[in-house]
């Protein structure tokens, strides 16, 4: 009888990304078993296309699945789909619950948020903190499965690649182009480098390299790429609000450089093997900055603060300011030389 497992993702684009080395091992061990995997919406293409999924469930807990009537009817998806094992990488309590109430006999995880006694296999919790790829590995390892690649991996479609060759050719981009994807954007303004920043080193760029340079946020930061062209001399292609999440893939894949903040955009593009730049600040790269394979660079140059920090409200922005343009543009160069 074919096994039959279901992997309780997290909710964020970063952070599902860290969990492809999980699910990669986990498909090693077990090559014939039916995987699905259980995603928030917003998450559901970092993992379509992935060839190590049978199937992705969505649990949308803002809609299909609000409150007790909508949980309750996710419990009788998961129920009518008979599966043998849930590995929990989400650490709520909730998530836990509903893979109980589901009838799944083994429950793996860690014992977060006091639900040791909903799980059958407790995983216990590292004395000392990991990178994220590494805390999930944690489970594989447990459940009995070899590491051979710690990598994360996003997988593009020629579909996708063909949009993005014709959304650059619509701005004069061709494939003989050098292009620079700069990512100004972050899910809160302490992890953002300056836009005047982002905007000279695009300049600087264009300027050494003859590179064109393409600004990705999204839709929702379409005034702060705006912003950071209008101040540019040279010019520059506005991507944001033009692509999905695997049409951005495509697009980090066709660059030469992607330099970004500690954002999904900038896991993704060393998940497809673009050379990457990435900028931090009040986050720790320990943490939750690029891993595995791939040729990356971090840069951080915090010396007044504790890291990580997850004051949100912070205005100083002292981490990221005192990144300069002359670190970046440095990186860069190297990179765009292949030195």
């Amino acid at each position: 009888m074919i096994k039959r497992i279901l992997i309780v993702n997290v909710n964020w684009v970063g952070d599902v990304l860290f969990s492809t080395p999980f699910i990669r091992a986990l498909r090693a061990a077990n090559p014939d078993a039916h995987i699905a995997c259980l995603l928030h919406p917003r998450c559901r293409e970092m993992l379509e296309s992935n060839p190590r999924l049978n199937e992705i469930i969505i649990y949308d807990e803002d809609a299909a699945h609000k409150g007790l009537i909508g949980k309750w009817r996710l419990i009788k998806e998961l129920k009518k789909r008979r599966f043998d094992t849930a590995f929990l990488l989400h650490r709520s309590f909730t998530k836990a619950f509903i893979t109980y109430l589901a009838g799944i006999k083994e429950r793996v995880g860690y014992p977060t948020k006091n639900r040791g006694g909903v799980l059958t296999r407790i995983i216990e919790e590292p004395s000392e903190e990991l990178h994220k790829v590494e805390y999930f590995l944690n489970i594989a390892r447990a459940a009995g499965c070899d590491i051979g690649d710690s990598s994360y991996e996003f997988f593009v479609q020629d579909e996708d690649r063909k949009f993005i060759k014709e959304l650059l050719a619509q701005s004069n981009v061709s494939d003989k182009d050098i292009v620079v994807v700069l990512c100004p954007a972050g899910n809160w303004p302490p992890k953002r480098w300056p836009a005047e920043n982002f905007a000279r080193l695009g300049d600087e760029l264009a300027d050494k390299f003859g590179a064109k340079i393409v600004l990705s946020a999204a839709g929702k930061d379409l005034k702060l790429v705006e912003e950071i062209k209008s101040v540019m001399a040279s010019a520059a292609v506005i991507a944001s609000g033009k692509t999905g999440l695997k049409q951005l893939g495509a697009l980090l894949e066709r660059a030469d450089l992607v330099v970004a903040n500690d954002t999904g955009p900038m896991h993704m593009a060393v998940a497809v093997g673009a050379d990457t730049i990435a900028l931090f600040g009040p986050t720790s790269a320990g943490l939750t900055g690029p891993y595995g394979k791939g040729r990356y660079r971090v840069i951080s140059r915090n010396e007044s603060c504790e890291v990580p920090c997850y004051d949100v409200t912070c205005t100083d922005n002292a981490c990221m300011s005192a990144i300069k343009v002359e670190d970046v543009l440095g990186e860069a160069e190297a990179m765009l030389r292949k030195i």
